[in-house]
């Protein structure tokens, strides 16, 4: 029998990727302080999330899931904001309206600042200091005092989740994304790129079918899934003692506790130990929940990680976010999705692209081939209908801004053009334009999904 869970009982297992803080007395009182602070979502939100996630699960919407490999404080202002979010919603327009497959909205935004690190520390001309681990912890400069973590930078990280979510909530429900606005979502950079004309035919042909609409006598404005669109968060549950002092019992429903940082959280691949206090956290909150699923991972430890995150088998509760490299997906993930549907465990299957793809340049620069990014995509379709199953989401690390920092592309963004906007604080990130292409490519591979199922569509009375 599983033992007893409260938000704190993490605190009894070995976590790996935490920051040691100096300062404990101060790390207790920022603790202190979150504890008191509004939440930053609420429940009713996360389980609305869940419930459309469980529509993935079905094989009925597509999950696409994206947004900065970390959050800066530096870099953060709305029109950075603004341009995420317009790619974001013309890539899920792309997908909406090209695959004709309804899209859940998950970005990697209002939240996503603490990072996983390969080693603790990093050498610099024989000095060895603290690894920068985003910067909600410490900061990037090679200095004792901006890598020693610092508490007080929680505060900075909920202060800035809270404006971002503000304005996002704005955008999603104050007019930015209504349906008719469809050809104002062009962002600068990207309006003389080949993906930019394919766009703009797309929003041509929905701003007349619009158009036929109102002819037909529709009332658009008395239609709001025209005129706004839900748009939810995510990020890592990394930094455990951030996440329990944002966790809150639902007042409509005692015993249910939600992490009220994010609507969705999910885990590492490097902090998924069945016995450790990651596991331990996320399997008590009813949020749903992502679990990284790397190399290393064996099909019958996915079964117990299962078991103990959903031991419900609750349909949207879990999402598997595989990133196991372009050249190893179609070895490791068959076996993987096999088990998982044998024991008829409900769960999302997401592929993450990015992060098994890495490698250093020419030039030294840390980067991802957009090649390697579409190869594991297209095999991740592939295998999914091999097997028999809903090829679900994506998970991306992408930007709205016009950086160099992944090569290839339309562009074909070179190892010497890294240098020129190469901008990440952490890992490399589509840029708009990739991001877009990319949304295409998975409007075609969604399309044929459709088309092996060969299901007749239902016949809506009407117009």
């Amino acid at each position: 029998m599983a033992e007893r869970w409260t938000p704190e009982s993490w605190r009894k297992k070995p976590a790996l990727q935490m920051p040691d803080y100096p300062d404990k007395q101060a790390l207790a009182e920022v603790e202190r302080q979150l504890a008191t602070f509004p939440p930053l979502v609420f429940a009713g939100e996360a389980r609305n999330l869940k419930k459309a996630l469980g529509r993935v699960a079905k094989g009925e919407a597509f999950l696409l899931q994206g947004g900065d490999c970390a959050e800066s404080f530096a870099e953060h202002g709305a029109n950075n904001i603004r341009d995420f979010f317009r790619v974001f919603l013309q890539m899920a327009v792309v997908l909406t309206y090209a695959a004709a497959s309804p899209v859940v909205k998950v970005g990697r935004i209002a939240g996503q600042f603490a990072k996983p690190r390969t080693a603790p520390t990093e050498k610099k001309n024989g000095v060895e200091l603290p690894i920068y681990r985003g910067d909600i912890v410490n900061g990037t400069e090679f200095t004792v005092e901006a890598r020693t973590p610092d508490p007080r930078r929680q505060l900075q990280a909920y202060r800035q989740s809270a404006a971002t979510l503000n304005l996002l909530r704005a955008f999603a429900y104050g007019g930015y994304a209504n349906l008719a606005s469809v050809q104002q979502w062009m962002l600068t950079a990207i309006k003389d790129s080949p993906q930019a004309r394919r766009y703009q035919e797309l929003a041509e042909r929905i701003s007349e079918a619009l158009n036929f609409m109102q002819a037909c006598g529709l009332d658009l404005e008395s239609h709001p899934e025209l005129r706004t669109t839900e748009f939810y968060t995510s990020h890592e549950a990394l930094l455990l003692g951030y996440e329990q002092a944002l966790t809150r019992e639902d007042s409509t429903q005692p015993g249910n506790w939600y992490a009220t940082s994010g609507h969705m959280v999910w885990i590492g691949d490097r902090t998924r130990q069945l016995d450790h206090a990651h596991v331990e956290f996320c399997r008590g909150i009813k949020n749903p929940l992502g679990l990284k699923t790397g190399p290393s991972q064996k099909p019958d430890e996915l079964l117990r990680l299962i078991d103990i995150l959903n031991p419900e088998n609750e349909p949207g509760r879990l999402t598997l976010i595989c990133r196991v490299g372009a050249d190893k997906a179609a070895d490791l993930l068959p076996p993987l999705i096999r088990a998982v549907k044998k024991e008829g465990r409900f769960v999302v299957w997401s592929s993450d692209p990015m992060h098994g793809n890495t490698i250093t340049s020419t030039t030294g620069y840390k980067t991802r081939p957009f090649d390697l990014i579409l190869k594991e995509t297209r095999t991740f379709f592939q295998v999914c209908a091999a097997e028999g199953v809903h090829a679900g989401g994506v998970h991306l690390e992408m930007t709205g801004q016009n950086v160099t920092e992944c090569t290839g592309g339309v562009r074909e963004i070179s190892d010497v053009d890294l240098n020129d906007r190469y901008h990440t604080v952490c890992d490399p990130r589509l840029n708009a334009e990739q991001a877009i292409d990319l949304a295409f490519l998975l409007a075609d591979l969604l399309k044929q999904e459709r088309a092996a199922k060969a299901q007749p569509l239902s016949v809506a009375a009407g117009l």
